[in-house]
């Protein structure tokens, strides 16, 4: 999994063959509504092109289709949060151009990501959804039959409700109703590694339960993070709290890079905790910068052992499609870690 922003934050670099190197078969990556199609009727194949150019034919390729635009979408964003296209027409003939620009070389289609995580990464309703899946849908079975449509990802927020909660519910409305326009059920298998069997069958008991279950592979994988950890959770809840009391609706590409010259509530609340990084638990001091020599390796111990423990039970649980988070950092150049994000998944990189 290279990330969520191929060349939204920078030029897009070359990333498959560190990727193959690796051992990789599968590559995911995003694309984005407002990179393709910056102006109504205006595509901009830069990002795209970029990466079919990377391939030799013997990888299998995933994009995540994000409907972030500045002017086609209900949330005018170049990034996040995705929305609801204004017309389900003009969405349908971006994704068309879209399949038809990739030219049978991307294997998977994917409907933006985890739209039950609404405010951040979908903000629209479970039926606004399904819509809009319907349309992407059409359009790649009409342009290449062969590529299969991916429901998006089901994650960490969706299995560790109980069922009934609002995440659930959201999931159930889109297997219901959704279920003629999609071909695979994607699953992120984040929290604690053994659980991934009974994620797995969860999945599969949403989908029993509207008709047959449809193949499931793990669009996400990785660790740790620190929400493993029942002992941090009161130091997180109240990061949290103080880093997103005024957090912006948007985060648009511009937005991102002004508020990172600014002292932001998510910034003060990063530097109170890097103030205190001595007095903190040491299993959240391991996810800090400039921890202690023995944290940091420790916590890579953990991620190499539950890089494995993961694939393997998800291989013993029927998935044969596995993409790890992710590849390597977001945006090239220096880290910046008076992030939420960076304390959450900043180590997970498998490369600088």
């Amino acid at each position: 999994m290279r990330g969520i922003s191929y060349g939204l934050f920078g030029e897009p670099g070359e990333f498959v063959p560190h990727a193959r190197a690796l051992g990789a078969g599968l590559l995911r990556a995003y694309v984005f509504w407002s990179q393709v199609e910056p102006r109504p009727g205006e595509y901009d194949w830069t990002a795209v092109d970029a990466l079919l150019a990377q391939l030799d034919g013997d990888e299998e390729v995933w994009l995540t289709v994000c409907s972030s635009s500045p002017w086609a979408t209900k949330v005018p964003t170049d990034f996040l949060p995705p929305s609801p296209a204004h017309d389900p027409a003009t969405y349908g003939r971006f994704a068309r151009e879209l399949v038809r620009r990739c030219a049978g070389r991307v294997h998977f289609w994917q409907c933006d990501n985890e739209p039950s995580n609404t405010g951040l990464l979908w903000a629209g309703t479970a039926e606004e959804y399904v819509g809009q899946l319907k349309v992407l849908h059409d359009g790649v079975k009409e342009v290449d039959p062969a590529a299969l449509v991916v429901l998006g990802g089901c994650g960490y927020v969706v299995f560790s409700s109980e069922p009934g909660s609002e995440p659930r519910k959201f999931f159930d409305h889109l297997v219901s109703a959704g279920r003629e326009h999609f071909d695979v059920f994607s699953v992120h298998l984040y929290g604690d590694p053994s659980a991934v069997p009974s994620y797995v069958d969860t999945a599969r008991e949403m989908m029993a339960a509207y008709g047959e279950p449809k193949p499931i592979v793990a669009g996400e994988h990785g660790g740790p993070v620190p929400f493993e950890f029942p002992e941090l959770e009161p130091v997180m809840q109240q990061a949290f709290l103080s880093a997103f009391a005024d957090a912006p609706a948007t985060q648009s590409t511009g937005e991102l890079q002004e508020r990172a010259t600014q002292e932001t509530p998510e910034r003060a609340a990063m530097r109170a905790l890097y103030a205190r990084m001595a007095e903190l638990p040491p299993r959240l001091q391991m996810f800090l910068d400039g921890c202690p020599p023995e944290l940091d390796a420790l916590r890579d111990r953990i991620g190499c052992r539950q890089l494995v423990v993961r694939t393997v039970l998800a291989l013993a649980s029927g998935i044969r499609r596995t993409a790890y988070w992710n590849l390597a950092p977001e945006v090239p150049g220096p880290v910046d870690p008076l992030q939420m994000m960076h304390l959450l998944f900043g180590k997970l990189p498998l490369l600088g």
